[in-house]
């Protein structure tokens, strides 16, 4: 096996990559046709020169230049063909690891902290295939064939080939050079972009606290002392871009001339005859060509080279889910074996061993002080927290082990901090799955907002966007908790689901709660308030990212339970 196909063998994508090897061949095949019929000027030049020119025969001209137009179409056809190859290829590419990337990114996603980049892996992709359609890809097909033209030179004459060694040395001199200065400059301008974009992007979600607080005036002087060193950062950049390639043209420009030079002191003295003075500057140009285009492509080579080992590192530490556990039927037993949850950065985790059993059917109140790890409690069981130690079994199996599209329809889950999706009001309640309207009209029934929906300007088919302005964070809530009880799933978690309830929001929630206990749904309710303990059957006190206590809950106690609340 050969050393590329050792290392390709490495890794998922590398064995995608493996997977086009018929294509490449392809494209070496016509590529092959091409830089061979790229021979066709310096022949005819030579031709017209030293044939034509002496015997002044047009029919020889005319012969010679059918011959010519020939050639050039045969090799027009073999660059459209490996264009039109390689373009399918990359189509192909793309088809087979989009998905992969789609998938991967969204579980890096979950465990993504604060200014992690998850759509980074879509721009790798993108970066990649651009490569591989690109003249990047061309320059390293037809580099090989700068050996052969340079031989050529060679056997004209061996000043030819040395000039056009040595000018061929200077050309990846320069693009060395060039990534050594410009790519550092390069990387911190892109950086210093990314900063300037964060900051903004995140005082324009806060704009109507910005103007309330009158903070305007602050924030752009912060802004533009980030903008202002993003701007020098890139000025720094493009003139060390600007410079490279002012050198990089005076060495094009020079070769040419220096080349036909050389060729009129060899005529002059006898060595080549002057069709082949006029074949060696085309022939030059030929040989160098591929170069030149690697160092025009070069910084794309370096970016296409960090998006390959980025996108390699994210398939591999984000692979495949193999065939998962899917239950025939979802009772609803929960139990907790040793949990640990840590998150990155901290040296104690924030869940230490909890080792609980809950039975299916019961409704069961979390509660306990802030930074006590109950929402990190509420993510673990619905199988969502990316660090974690100890198992989380539903029926008796691991969690992680079931297939999260079969599951999906079981779990009911209504986060701490409520986000709706691009799309309509009904959209939302349905998962974006397609389900039958009465059954999305069901869940906002039942949650008390079907007639607050009626009341919109497009009742179920309102957007998201336009709704925004018109809801409150109390209807929003109602909203995520019908999406989260649609279709009747086996377990609930309801992150404090009364936060932004009013009076009438939170009377409709214990209904829908009672709702749940009857129909033998198993709940989770992270709360704050005394209220909601009264529709709860057992009590786990968590503190310290530890329980504490885990009661059942009688009428007599419940308002000593209350006042345990902090």
């Amino acid at each position: 096996m050969s050393t590329a196909t050792t290392f390709f063998n490495r890794s998922a994508l590398g064995q995608t990559l493996l997977s086009f090897k018929r294509e490449l061949f392809w494209v070496a095949v016509f590529s092959f046709f091409a830089n061979v019929l790229l021979l066709t000027p310096t022949l005819y030049m030579m031709q017209v020169f030293d044939r034509v020119m002496i015997s002044g025969s047009e029919s020889t001209l005319l012969a010679l230049t059918l011959i010519a137009v020939f050639f050039f179409l045969t090799m027009g056809f073999a660059e459209w063909v490996r264009s039109r190859l390689m373009v399918r290829a990359g189509a192909r590419f793309d088809e087979v690891l989009h998905t992969k990337v789609f998938n991967a990114s969204f579980e890096s996603s979950l465990g993504g902290g604060p200014g992690k980049n998850v759509t980074q892996g879509f721009a790798d992709l993108t970066q990649l295939r651009q490569f591989l359609t690109g003249n990047g890809l061309y320059a390293m097909v037809d580099s090989p064939w700068t050996p052969v033209y340079i031989a050529v030179l060679f056997l004209m004459h061996p000043w030819l080939g040395w000039t056009a060694v040595g000018f061929a040395v200077v050309m990846l001199l320069l693009a060395l050079v060039g990534h050594r200065l410009t790519a550092p400059r390069h990387a911190k301008a892109q950086d210093d972009l990314i900063e300037s974009n964060a900051y903004l992007q995140s005082k324009l979600r806060n704009a109507e606290t910005v103007e309330a607080l009158g903070m305007l005036g602050n924030l752009r002087r912060h802004w533009l002392a980030i903008h202002e060193r993003h701007m020098a950062s890139t000025a720094n950049a493009h003139e060390s871009a600007h410079r490279v390639q002012a050198v990089t043209k005076f060495v094009q420009y020079s070769q040419q001339s220096l080349m036909l030079s050389m060729g009129a002191i060899l005529a002059i003295q006898g060595h080549i005859s002057a069709g082949a003075m006029i074949a060696c500057n085309a022939l030059m140009g030929n040989a160098l060509r591929p170069i030149g285009i690697v160092v025009g492509t070069w910084k794309q080579f370096i970016d296409t080279r960090q998006s390959y080992g980025r996108l390699e590192k994210l398939l591999a530490d984000y692979p495949e889910r193999q065939a998962a556990h899917v239950g025939d039927e979802v009772r609803g037993q929960v139990s907790l074996r040793q949990l640990v949850a840590t998150v990155p950065g901290r040296d104690l985790p924030i869940l230490k061993g909890l080792d609980v059993e809950f039975r299916a059917g019961e409704v069961v109140a979390i509660v306990g002080p802030s930074g006590a790890g109950k929402s990190t409690l509420a993510r673990c069981i619905v199988g969502i927290w990316p660090q974690t130690g100890g198992q989380v079994l539903l029926d008796g199996h691991p969690i992680s082990e079931w297939s999260r599209e079969a599951l999906g329809p079981h779990v009911g889950y209504l986060p701490q901090d409520i986000e709706m999706f691009e799309g309509t009001i009904a959209e939302n309640i349905a998962r974006f799955a397609a389900v039958p309207s009465e059954v999305v009209i069901d869940a906002a029934t039942r949650t008390g907002i079907h007639d607050m929906i009626l009341r919109l300007p497009k009742c179920y088919d309102t957007p998201m966007g336009e709704a925004g302005s018109l809801l409150s964070g109390g209807q929003r809530q109602r909203i995520g908790l019908a999406r989260a009880i649609l279709g009747d799933p086996a377990v609930v978690v309801l992150d404090e689901p009364n936060a932004n309830l009013d009076d009438a929001g939170e009377a409709a929630l214990m209904r829908t709660v009672q709702e749940l206990r009857t129909r033998g749904k198993t709940v989770f309710m992270i709360v704050h308030q005394q209220q909601l303990l009264a529709v709860a059957d057992r009590v786990l006190f968590l503190e310290n990212g530890q329980v504490t206590r885990f009661l059942p809950l009688v009428a007599q106690n419940s308002a000593q339970l209350g006042k345990t609340q902090p």
